[in-house]
């Protein structure tokens, strides 16, 4: 007796687990199942096979998928999801094409977004993150990833830290935390970077004592910590027990791609920068390079991450939507999956095992997240397309009809069609 049977679904995608990343041309294979049915028991997949299978089968409750797509829970493993504030203002600037740097020098950029979340209280950041996270669940993630790193201060970082703990207690989805103090370094600090680095190096055992965070991230980059600050920084970091992550050659190629992969850490991210040595490096590691398209979107910039050479060179490669008040303000991985086929030249199938099993290596949960399969939690997505390749294809919009984690209903579009509507009168 299943607790749920889904049956006709057109498509069942299922990425190829295995115990390292998809690389290079194996990220171009997309296993999938026609005319197939999944059973769940106790928010486990129990049971895969065929629609034709399935008549015979009792459950609970039984979904008719009516030949659309069912695909495993996207994971989003690059987000800043904890902050306070916005920052629309800052719009018209960049239309002017007013340098980042100068408007991060008129107290606005990062610094307003620490500012408005160092005076918020945790019932305040708890509010605005929920409301962000639910529109990333309705998109269709159940796995993601969130970054503190807009408070540069022990007591602001602390706070965001828990706000995340708070997240995870209050939402049946899986959510990796990442403490990234490093995200910059505050005015007061200029010139004394490697103290501050000290500063935020010393929380590291009250946080790894309080499970508030499972990896350790840096900003690593022209005008922020230098490649030696990073290492040493990161060391520590890893000889504490962290994962490491790495914001890497976003805007210079520094070798932060080089630095990610000599200290085995689970992803570098950006990249948009990233020189032929650190793709090289990437492609014979197992380092996820985590691309953000929809940042290089946003900032109006035309150069890309050179995600083709990373793949066709043999590096794993995972799609992110680093949503944040400034660079990058979208909570729809839909979105992404849309830009890498236009920007990123990334096939279907490469996307789809960017934004599932290889993201889900790229924040340690390739294990419970990522694909289906007998005994995994029974996280997916009904999604109102024809086809797998026609969400990628048709941009904007919110393809997911129906979204699961561990077998129960998280988020349910309303649908309009076959209701009778009374004319305007």
């Amino acid at each position: 007796m299943y607790d749920l049977i889904l049956y006709n679904i057109g498509q069942l995608i299922l990425p190829v687990f295995k115990d390292r990343p998809l690389k290079g041309k194996e990220m171009k294979e997309l296993p999938l199942k026609a005319n197939a049915a999944m059973g769940i028991i106790e928010g486990k997949v129990a049971w895969l096979g065929s629609s034709a299978e399935a008549e015979s089968f009792k459950a609970s409750v039984r979904i008719d998928i009516k030949g659309k797509v069912v695909s495993p829970g996207l994971v989003d493993p690059h987000t800043h999801l904890v902050f306070a504030g916005s920052r629309e203002h800052e719009l018209s600037l960049k239309q002017a094409g007013i340098p980042y740097l100068e408007i991060l020098a008129q107290g606005g950029g990062i610094l307003s977004t620490v500012s408005a979340t160092k005076n918020a209280s945790e019932e305040e950041l708890l509010e605005k993150a929920s409301f962000h996270l639910e529109r990333m669940i309705s998109f269709g993630v159940t796995t993601l990833e969130a970054k503190s790193g807009y408070g540069l201060d022990a007591d602001t970082e602390l706070k965001q830290l828990r706000v995340i703990q708070l997240l995870k207690e209050n939402y049946p989805v899986s959510i990796v935390p990442t403490f990234l103090g490093a995200h910059a370094v505050p005015p007061e600090w200029k010139g004394k970077e490697a103290l501050f680095l000290e500063e935020m190096s010393a929380l590291f055992d009250e946080i790894r004592e309080n499970r508030l965070a499972d990896f350790v991230d840096i900003f690593c980059e022209t005008g922020v910590f230098t490649i030696e600050q990073s290492r040493e920084y990161l060391q520590i970091a890893k000889d504490k027990g962290f994962g490491l992550k790495v914001h890497a050659d976003e805007i210079d190629p520094l070798g932060g791609a080089e630095l990610a992969v000599s200290l085995g850490a689970a992803s570098a991210d950006h990249l948009v920068a990233a020189s032929n040595e650190g793709i090289k490096r990437l492609a014979k590691n197992s380092t996820v390079a985590v691309l953000l398209p929809g940042t290089t979107f946003y900032l109006g910039k035309d150069q890309f991450a050179r995600a083709r050479k990373m793949i066709d060179e043999g590096a794993a490669v995972a799609l992110a939507t680093d949503f944040n008040p400034g660079s990058c303000v979208t909570e729809n991985l839909q979105m992404i999956m849309s830009l890498a086929a236009l920007k990123l030249k990334m096939s279907a199938e490469e996307i789809w095992n960017s934004v599932t099993i290889n993201a889900a290596h790229a924040i340690g949960k390739a294990k419970e997240a990522g694909t289906l399969d007998i005994g995994r939690s029974a996280d997916f997505v009904i999604w109102d397309v024809p086809n797998y390749q026609y969400i990628p294809y048709h941009f904007g919009v919110n393809h997911a009809q129906s979204v699961f984690h561990a077998g129960k209903n998280l988020w349910e579009r309303i649908d309009y069609r076959g209701i009778q509507l009374s004319p305007a009168r």
